[in-house]
């Protein structure tokens, strides 16, 4: 019974590793903290001029600062979201 633990734990970390694949996901892993970008996300709605700070490839989840229109927050969005982004 131990060995299907493990086995499923491996499974479950290695499914986590996939799944923030695709062109926008990959991108964020590559995007250098500081770049100016906008985002557009699948319901349409555009987050412009926000400036990208990390991207965690455990959870998928790329932060965002937004100091044009809400100075010192920060956005949280999942990569799998995003349709596109454009670099400033």
């Amino acid at each position: 019974m131990m060995s299907n633990r493990n086995s499923s734990s491996r499974e479950s970390s290695s499914s986590r590793r996939n799944r923030c694949n695709g062109c926008v996901c990959n991108t964020l892993r590559r995007l250098r903290p500081g770049t100016e970008v906008d985002v557009f996300l699948s319901g349409g709605t555009v987050l412009e001029d926000v400036i990208f700070r990390a991207f965690d490839n455990n959870t998928c989840c790329a932060r965002f600062r937004d100091e044009e229109n809400e100075p010192g927050t920060v956005i949280f969005v999942d990569c799998r979201d995003i349709q596109a982004l454009r670099i400033e």
